[in-house]
């Protein structure tokens, strides 16, 4: 074998899933047709969840310090220009206004790293960084995958290097994390279904250093992070994480146009240079499956989503995280047949229901637009009456593309071979997160003492929580796990806070902090239970 997993495309969810196999000592080479990552800004936010991943990843501090001051409000505008009074201010606090909210959290509601406003140009190159510090993984910029081939107990990829020669690649397994045209998924012959070129916009990449300093919004600086411009070309100015790169969305004829339009939604003479304009449309498209074989997709190889709501990128750094750690067991041996199987199931619903609130925000955001007339600018009550009706909606529908906690923390695998089958279960809301710890579900951040989060003492294998105190015997259970060959800690926790919270004695976690199950005492079949979260049973947690 040249690798045990070869990664194509290293974009944010590619490299993650390269970091993490580094982290996790798997061999693993990730490809790219491009020669080194390019300064365009696709995704410019890393939301809660994402944060929290990349904190037990160890890098967490470095993804802040390249992004965003901390300090920066993250408020959203709706104006007419940005030298006008606002029609609408959603205010939303900075990174250090929502850190000082968490540390005064104590009922599980809050996540334990707040999001990060940092441009897809930011964090590639931080990513590569790091992927490139571990010697089991191998980085290959200039070299295109062209098809695949399988064996019975490996992937073999043709690719070719920058001067044209073809080569093969051998490896255990292959991730497809090639963008929403996959090579890989077109190779594995599935599609993509749902709703596809629903609209078309320019995107243009602008440098401008003066404007954060300058923006006149109302009695003082306006300062913020998105800017909605009322107008009748869904105008939509983005800051990136510099404070002096902007990015401006528009519906507008041809792309010659969009110099004049970044003038328009400033509103006060500035010098930029516009440094890249290109065409993007609007996708709300999910892959049939996430596997064929030991070939897999992730991030926008299997989902698309308009960017309504930040769900992309972030969801496909959940793929990445969910299908490391079942490569690692999987490789090591330890691993049953149904852990790779689980991530298809897993995954998919995720990318489904996320599919599902991408188009909610959309159609949120399109209503408030549909409030524009042409009258908006006129000093006439006709014209007060339409910039009133449009904020008096987008108070209300504009917040869905922008509160989104629900999507971000609270989903949780249903139906999965490798979770306890506990029936029923909590609703999945995309805006409001309700803290469980239902089988399938996150484990919810709680301080167990001041500035200590149980989130951080929990390692990179299983753990079994043993809570407030409880005094149940845990011998077989653990003795079960340890006969699979998988990582276990156990770990007590007297906090009170965290046993209010939970409702259970005991919790068993799996690497990625999702609950695989939990009880009041042991199970009665510790064996069967360890052979359902390990992926060599599926049957026997009916009888724990």
């Amino acid at each position: 074998m040249d690798t045990d997993v070869l990664i194509v495309g290293a974009g944010p969810v590619g490299l993650t899933l390269a970091v993490d196999l580094g982290r996790r000592g798997v061999r693993s080479m990730l490809i790219e047709r491009k020669p080194a990552p390019e300064f365009l800004p696709k995704m410019e936010r890393c939301n809660a969840r994402t944060m929290e991943i990349f904190r037990r990843m160890g890098i967490a501090a470095k993804v802040r310090a390249a992004g965003l001051d901390r300090e920066i409000p993250m408020d959203v505008y709706i104006a007419l220009a940005m030298n006008e009074p606002p029609l609408l201010r959603l205010p939303y606090p900075s990174v250090a206004e929502a850190e000082a909210q968490i540390a005064a959290c104590d009922d599980g509601s809050m996540p334990r790293e707040p999001y990060q406003l940092i441009s897809q140009y930011t964090i590639e190159p931080l990513l590569k960084a790091e992927a490139e510090r571990f010697s089991t993984v191998s980085l290959r910029y200039g070299c295109e995958f062209l098809s695949l081939g399988e064996e019975p107990d490996a992937v073999v990829a043709r690719v070719s290097d920058t001067a044209g020669e073809a080569r093969e690649i051998r490896a255990r397994f292959l991730v497809g994390c090639d963008g929403g045209a996959s090579a890989v998924r077109k190779q594995l012959g599935i599609s993509l279904r749902g709703e596809g070129d629903l609209a078309r916009f320019y995107q243009g990449l602008y440098f401008c250093p003066e404007l954060y300093d300058r923006i006149p919004i109302g009695d003082g600086p306006g300062r913020g992070r998105h800017y909605h411009i009322a107008d009748g070309q869904s105008t939509f100015l983005i800051m990136q994480d510099s404070t002096k790169h902007w990015t401006l969305h528009a519906s507008v004829e041809r792309p010659e146009e969009m110099a004049v339009q970044f003038e328009r939604t400033v509103g006060v003479p500035v010098r930029f240079d516009m440094l890249y304009v290109g065409q993007w449309k609007l996708n709300l498209l999910l892959a049939d499956r996430y596997r064929g074989g030991r070939v897999f997709l992730a991030g926008d190889s299997a989902h698309l989503m308009i960017p309504t709501g930040g769900l992309g990128m972030n969801t496909g750094v959940g793929d990445a995280i969910d299908l490391s750690w079942k490569l690692e067991a999987t490789l090591k041996g330890w691993g049953g047949p149904h852990l790779l199987a689980s991530y298809e199931i897993e995954r998919r619903q995720v990318g489904d229901r996320n599919v599902g609130a991408s188009r909610y925000a959309f159609i949120g955001r399109r209503r408030w637009r549909s409030q524009f007339r042409p009258n908006i600018r006129e000093a006439t009550p006709e014209g007060q009456a339409t910039r009133d009706a449009l904020a008096r909606v987008a108070d209300v529908e504009q917040r869905k593309t922008n509160e989104m906690i629900g999507a971000e923390l609270g989903y949780r695998y249903v139906g999965s071979p490798i979770i306890w089958n506990e029936p029923g279960g909590p609703e999945h809301l995309f805006r409001e997160y309700v803290p469980t710890t239902w089988p399938g579900a996150r484990l919810p951040h709680v301080w167990i003492a001041p500035g200590d989060a149980l989130h951080d003492r929990i390692g990179d294998g299983y753990t079994l929580l043993r809570l407030g105190g409880t005094t149940a015997d845990t011998s077989g259970l653990e003795r079960a796990m340890r006969a699979t060959g998988a990582p276990l800690s156990v770990f007590g926790v007297d906090a009170t806070i965290a046993r209010d919270v939970y409702g259970y004695d005991l919790i068993l976690l799996r690497p990625d902090l999702h609950i695989a199950w939990r009880g009041q005492a042991p199970p009665r079949d510790p064996a069967g239970l360890a052979a359902i979260v390990t992926g060599h049973s599926q049957d026997a947690a009916h009888s724990c």
